[in-house]
C-alpha cells in the first residue's frame, strides 16, 4: 500500500515538473549575439516595429522568441472574471472587449469594462482606481497557428452568450489576448496574406478595429511582434518585410566545439529544464532587471536633430526606399541607449541602428565620400579629443586602445587612399557570422519578382475555409459558425413566437463558406513548327517543358505544348504535371509547312479558358516561340471552303485582333522572338503589345533560357 502511495506521489511530482516547464534561457543560447540584442531592443520598446527572423531548419528561431518571453516582467491586469462574478446579473449583454488591461491607464479601457467597473465601484471609479479588482500575471505569449481564421484572429460574436442574452456579445480574439505580451508568428510566409495584413495593421496601429457581423468595436493591441520563416519554404512579400523594424537571419557559421556545446545544452535542458534554468538564473535575472530598468528609462532618452539627420543620410546613401527605415532607426537608437542605462543617444547607439535597420534595407553600396562621415555626438556633449577613451569617442579611438601601432600605420596612409565602403556599412566578423545574408530585401526581389507568392483561387466548393459571406443564390456549403452568430441576437424575440423551438434559423441568417486553395500557373508553349528552324525551336521547347515540370509539383504548375504548322495548330501535349506523359507525347515532333499563327493563338485561348474554369489554375501564360510571321488565315485552319480575299490580304490584322482579346480572357502572352535582329520583322513586338504582354528577342533560345523566361513571367505578370 505504501509503495502504491509512493508511486502516486512520484506521478504527482512529475506532473508538477511538467506544469512548471521553463523555456530555454536566452542567455544560454550559443551565438546569435546580434539577434539577442535585437530581441532585447524590441522588448524595451514594443512599439518599435517587431523583429522578423529568417533561417533554415533547426536554427533556433522559436527558441530565441520563447527565451525572450521568459525575461519579460509580469504585468498587472484588471481581473475581468472577478468583476463578472461580483455582478448579480449574469445575463448582461455587455462583456469586456479587451484583455490584459492596465488598471492604472483608464484611457485604454473599452466602454464595456467602464460600465462593469461603474456597476461595482460607482460612477466616480476614477478616484478609486486602487479599488479596481486586479491581479498580477505573466505577460502572455500567444502563437498564431497557420490555420487561423479571421474570426479567431480579430474576434467575433460569442454564440453561446448571444443565445442566452438575446443580444450581440463580442468574443475577443487572438489579438486581444496578446495585448501587453508577445505575439509570435511562426512560418509567417505560409500564412494567408489577408491574415498577415490584419496582424500588421493591428500591431502597427496598436489597436484592433472590428467592423464585422454588425459589430463596430475597438480594443488596444500593444504587443511585441516576433515572426519567423524559412526562406526555403517560400519567399515573403517585400511589403511584409518592410513593416518590421529589424529583419535578420538566424543562419550562422559555427565550429565543431560550438555545435557540441549546443547539443549538450539542449540535452541538459530536456533532461531537467528547471535545473538547467537555475544554472543560468543569474544571467537571466541580470537581463530581466536590465530590461525592466530600460523600459523605465526609455521615456527620458533624448536624440538630437543632428543625430536624426545622420540616420536619414545613411538611409539615403544606402538607397533605402520610404521613410520607415529612419523612423525605426531612431527608435532602435533610443532603445539601445535605454538598455545601456543612458538618457542620451551616442555614436554607438547610432551605429547599432544603422546595422540593424538601415543596412538590411540597403539596395546599393553607398557612394564614396572625401571624408568619412561619423555619427554626431549629442548636443550637450562636446566632441572628445582624439586620444580620449570616452564612450562617445569615434570608432578609431577604440582601435587605438587595442592596437596603437596598427592604427598609426592606417593613419599614415589615410590621406593617400579612401576606403571603398564607409565604416558605417562594414560589419564586424561576429556580425557577419551571425547574419551572412543581411540584404534580405534585395534578394527577395531578385528571387521572387514583385509579389514573391503564388496566386490563390476563391470558391464556395473546394479549399480551406477563409471567411463567411452573405450568399447569392443557392448555398453550396453553409458556414455554421457564422450562421449561428447571425441568428443569435434574435433568438429571444423569435422564441416568443415559437416557444417549442430552441434555436430558430431564418433564411436571412444563412452564411456561406468562402474557400481558398492554392493556385498554380499553366504555361502553354505555342511553338512555330514551320520553316527551317522549326526543329531547333521544338527541341528547345521540349527541354523547357521538362525543366518546368521538374518544379511543377511544389507550385502546382501545369505545362502544355501547342505547335502550329501546315494549316492547323494541334494540342500535342495537353495541360499536365507528369514528366512521363510529357516525354511520351513529345517523342515525335512534326515540323515543316505553313505558319497558322492565328489558329495557334485561338487554340491556346481555348486550352487556357478550360483550365481557368475547371482546374486549379490561377493564371495562364502563353509563351509564343515565333517570329510572328503567320501566313495561313484562320478560316483555312477552321476548314472553311470559302475564304474571303481580304482575309488573305490582311493576315497581320487578324492575328493582332485575336491577341487583343487575351487581356479580356485573363491570359498573359510572352513572345520569344528567335530571329536575329537584322532579319526580324518586328511583328512579334507588335503582337506582344496588342495582347498587353511582353516581348523578348532571344536568337539562341535554349531550353534553359526559355524555362527561365517562363518562370520570370509567372512571377512578374
Amino acid at each position: 500500500m505504501e509503495q502504491k502511495l509512493q508511486g502516486k506521489e512520484d506521478i504527482k511530482d512529475l506532473m508538477q515538473k511538467k506544469d512548471s516547464f521553463r523555456a530555454f534561457p536566452l542567455a544560454a543560447i550559443t551565438g546569435h549575439s546580434l539577434l539577442k540584442l535585437s530581441l532585447l531592443l524590441a522588448a524595451v520598446d514594443p512599439s518599435l516595429g517587431g523583429v522578423i527572423i529568417a533561417g533554415g531548419r533547426g536554427t533556433g528561431k522559436s527558441v530565441l522568441a520563447r527565451g525572450l518571453h521568459s525575461l519579460i516582467p509580469p504585468i498587472e491586469i484588471i481581473d475581468n472574471e472577478l468583476i463578472l462574478e461580483e455582478l448579480t446579473d449574469n445575463k448582461i449583454s455587455f462583456r469586456p472587449i479587451s484583455r490584459n488591461l492596465d488598471p492604472t491607464k483608464p484611457e485604454e479601457w473599452d466602454k464595456n469594462i467602464k460600465k462593469l467597473i461603474a456597476k461595482i465601484i460607482g460612477i466616480d471609479y476614477l478616484s478609486q482606481i486602487e479599488s479596481i479588482p486586479s491581479k498580477v500575471v505573466q505577460a502572455p505569449f500567444i502563437q498564431v497557428p497557420i490555420g487561423i481564421t479571421e474570426d479567431r484572429l480579430v474576434g467575433s460574436i460569442d454564440v453561446s452568450a448571444s443565445l442566452n442574452t438575446g443580444e450581440q456579445v463580442f468574443q475577443p480574439g487572438v489579438l486581444a489576448e496578446a495585448h501587453r505580451g508577445v505575439l509570435y508568428v511562426d512560418d509567417i510566409n505560409l500564412l494567408d496574406d489577408g491574415i498577415v495584413n490584419l496582424i500588421l495593421e493591428a500591431t502597427g496601429r496598436e489597436q484592433n478595429n472590428i467592423e464585422r457581423d454588425g459589430l463596430s468595436l475597438s480594443h488596444p493591441c500593444r504587443s511585441l511582434l516576433i515572426a519567423t520563416y524559412n526562406p526555403e519554404e517560400g519567399a515573403l512579400r517585400d511589403h511584409v518585410l518592410d513593416r518590421f523594424a529589424i529583419v535578420l537571419s538566424a543562419d550562422q557559421s559555427i565550429d565543431n566545439n560550438q555545435r557540441v556545446e549546443i547539443t549538450k545544452s539542449v540535452l541538459s535542458h530536456a533532461e531537467n529544464n528547471i535545473k538547467f534554468s537555475e544554472k543560468w538564473s543569474e544571467e537571466s535575472d541580470n537581463l530581466s532587471t536590465q530590461l525592466i530598468l530600460a523600459r523605465q528609462w526609455l521615456k527620458d532618452v533624448k536624440i538630437t536633430k543632428e543625430q536624426i539627420t545622420y540616420l536619414v543620410n545613411e538611409a539615403l546613401r544606402g538607397g533605402v526606399e520610404g521613410h520607415r527605415s529612419e523612423l525605426f532607426a531612431v527608435k532602435v537608437a533610443k532603445a539601445n541607449a535605454a538598455l545601456r542605462g543612458d538618457e542620451n543617444v551616442n555614436s554607438d547607439d547610432l551605429k547599432v541602428a544603422v546595422r540593424l535597420v538601415i543596412l538590411p534595407r540597403a539596395t546599393q553600396i553607398p557612394p564614396q565620400d572625401d571624408d568619412d562621415i561619423q555619427p554626431p555626438p549629442p548636443e550637450d556633449q562636446s566632441p572628445p579629443p582624439p586620444q580620449s577613451n570616452n564612450e562617445d569617442s569615434e570608432p578609431e579611438s577604440k582601435e587605438n586602445e587595442d592596437n596603437q601601432e596598427e592604427e598609426q600605420d592606417n593613419s599614415d596612409g589615410e590621406e593617400d587612399s579612401t576606403p571603398d565602403i564607409p565604416e558605417e556599412f562594414i560589419l564586424d566578423p561576429e556580425s557577419c557570422l551571425v547574419d551572412p545574408d543581411l540584404l534580405l530585401f534585395s534578394s527577395a526581389k531578385s528571387k521572387s519578382g514583385n509579389s514573391g507568392s503564388r496566386s490563390v483561387i476563391l470558391s464556395q466548393s473546394r479549399g480551406r475555409y477563409v471567411r463567411p459571406l452573405i450568399p447569392r443564390g443557392k448555398v453550396k456549403r453553409i458556414a455554421v459558425d457564422a450562421t449561428l452568430r447571425a441568428a443569435a441576437p434574435f433568438q429571444k424575440s423569435r422564441r416568443l413566437k415559437n416557444p417549442d423551438k430552441t434555436i430558430i434559423i431564418e433564411e436571412n441568417d444563412f452564411r456561406a463558406k468562402l474557400l481558398q486553395k492554392k493556385a498554380g500557373a499553366l504555361v502553354i508553349f505555342l511553338v512555330d513548327a514551320s520553316g527551317s528552324m522549326a526543329l531547333n525551336r521544338m527541341q528547345s521547347a521540349k527541354g523547357a517543358v521538362i525543366r518546368l515540370l521538374t518544379e511543377a509539383y511544389e507550385n502546382r504548375d501545369e505545362v502544355a505544348l501547342i505547335p502550329f504548322r501546315g494549316n492547323q495548330a494541334e494540342v500535342l501535349l495537353p495541360p499536365t504535371r507528369s514528366i512521363t506523359a510529357a516525354k511520351r507525347r513529345l517523342e515525335t515532333m512534326p515540323c515543316g509547312g505553313g505558319s497558322p499563327l492565328a489558329h495557334g493563338l485561338t487554340q491556346s485561348a481555348k486550352v487556357a479558358k478550360n483550365a481557368l474554369t475547371t482546374g486549379d489554375i490561377g493564371q495562364v501564360i502563353v509563351v509564343g516561340i515565333t517570329d510572328g510571321r503567320g501566313n495561313v488565315p484562320l478560316g483555312t485552319s477552321l476548314g472553311q471552303t470559302e475564304v474571303n480575299e481580304n482575309e488573305n490580304m490582311d493576315l497581320k490584322q487578324e492575328v493582332l485582333d485575336i491577341a487583343a482579346k487575351y487581356p479580356m480572357l485573363g491570359i498573359k502572352l510572352l513572345i520569344i522572338d528567335t530571329e536575329r535582329k537584322f532579319i526580324a520583322s518586328g511583328f512579334g513586338k507588335e503582337l506582344a503589345e496588342a495582347a498587353q504582354g511582353k516581348y523578348v528577342q532571344l536568337p539562341k533560345a535554349t531550353d534553359k533560357a526559355i524555362a527561365a523566361m517562363a518562370l520570370n513571367a509567372i512571377n512578374e505578370f
